[in-house]
């Protein structure tokens, strides 16, 4: 009894875990697929759960940071859903690979074509993004989503600084430091190929291995079977000399 109680009640505090930081993944949010390093490229997820029970988010659009602006920007094609990237003139041309860049996104907007994020669901919108400013800790943009009910949600409060999370917070990316072989912070391609030359070689070490001991374990039924026979065989011999 005692033990059962113990467990009831961990699996109520559990619940009750879940239910208080449920609030806190509700809203869009932008993460890395990795790093998003000071000076790199890299490819950013908008997530958007749905958040009512009575409708679709059937638009999103994402405003881009002015003070820090994104000359580029790809997106990944979604199911379902068309994009549609906008640009606009800058006060100031940026300097992009060697060359003046008086142009940059301001905005990028998911339209549904079928039904959307239905609710209960949530849904990933990729972008591969750069050249992202050295100068900045972080990228605010400002999110709004569209249900089909017509209902609009705006998320485009910013964080203050030691105030609680605003009821509809912008999503921020989070920069990381650049690294010091000028990577900005990217995934290395050797390393990769490296580590997945390491995993195969312990795949094939386990396949050798199990090999192995399928092989013993096959030799060794075989012995038993051969002494058997053998010492049928004996036994056999000796009952027909014993009524010889």
């Amino acid at each position: 009894m005692k033990v059962s109680r113990i467990a009831a009640s961990g699996a109520l505090a559990a619940s009750a875990v879940v239910v208080l930081s449920a609030p806190a993944f509700a809203h869009v949010s932008v993460q890395p697929e990795g790093v998003a390093a000071k000076g790199g490229y890299a490819t950013i997820d908008f997530k958007v759960p749905n958040e009512r029970d009575n409708a679709s988010t059937t638009k999103l659009e994402v405003n881009f940071p002015t003070d820090h602006p994104l000359a580029s920007v790809m997106p990944q094609p979604v199911d379902g859903w068309d994009v549609k990237v906008t640009t606009s003139k800058l006060d100031k041309p940026l300097e992009l690979h060697g060359k003046k860049i008086d142009e940059a996104v301001s905005k990028v907007t998911w339209t549904a074509t079928g039904k959307g994020v239905r609710p209960g669901f949530f849904q990933k919108f990729p972008l591969s993004v750069g050249q992202l400013p050295e100068d900045a800790d972080e990228l605010v943009f400002k999110a709004i989503q569209t249900y089909s009910n017509k209902e609009v949600v705006r998320w485009i409060e910013p964080q203050e600084d030691g105030a609680e999370e605003p009821e509809n917070p912008a999503p921020v990316l989070a920069l990381s430091a650049a690294s010091e072989d000028g990577h900005h912070g990217m995934p290395s391609a050797e390393k990769a190929s490296d580590d997945e030359k390491a995993e195969h070689g312990e795949t094939e070490a386990a396949a050798s291995s199990d090999s192995s001991d399928t092989t013993a374990r096959v030799l060794g039924v075989v012995g038993i079977a051969v002494g058997a026979a053998g010492v049928a065989f004996g036994v056999l011999a000796g009952r027909r000399r014993t009524h010889a």
